[in-house]
């Protein structure tokens, strides 16, 4: 992975509404706020109309397993160079089942030793990645096992992590200091 440097500081939440501060605040992992919204909360209403979406795509709401959509996340987040994304999504990996032979195969692609399904979920995020479109055989075979709903949340879940993997880099948001990595 590419290191990034930090373009957007962090922002001091003493300076922000009680209602932002307070949704800033619910992204606490190990009692701190997440990186990525003690940078998001710059713009606290882009960070409130974005958090929406992510929050269905990231809930037992959407129409995908957790380990199937954590398959996609990590796949597309590895091919945007996007370190955040990946070490954030590898905690959120195992905890949805994934081994850590699995998380570190997602980097390696669709040929490395997956089940048909699994191979063409990471294949789903490369056609996207490269061609802006899921192939037809990546679709066929997904649809195999997918209805339309579940092929659609597919797509925006990827779609997703790709818009947060271009603004987790090009933003330069550092590693939270309890991800591998961090500097210290």
């Amino acid at each position: 992975m590419i290191e990034r440097k930090q373009r957007v500081p962090f922002r001091d939440f003493a300076t922000l509404s009680d209602k932002d501060r307070e949704m800033g605040e619910r992204t606490q992992i190990n009692g701190k706020v997440a990186n990525i919204f003690r940078v998001l909360m710059q713009h606290p209403k882009l960070a409130r109309e974005w958090s929406k979406f992510a929050s269905y795509i990231l809930s037992d709401r959407q129409t995908l397993n957790a380990r199937d959509r954590e398959i996609a996340i990590l796949r597309i987040g590895w091919l945007n160079q996007a370190p955040y994304e990946w070490e954030q999504h590898v905690r959120m990996a195992r905890a949805a089942g994934l081994t850590g032979d699995e998380i570190e195969r997602v980097g390696k692609g669709p040929a490395a030793g997956w089940n048909r399904h699994d191979a063409a979920l990471i294949q789903a995020a490369d056609d996207l990645f490269e061609n802006s479109i899921v192939s037809d055989e990546t679709w066929k075979t997904l649809s195999e096992r997918y209805n339309t709903q579940q092929m659609m949340d597919l797509v925006f879940t990827i779609g997703q992590y790709n818009l947060v993997s271009w603004a987790l880099n090009s933003l330069g948001v550092p590693l939270d200091d309890y991800l591998p990595g961090a500097k210290k």
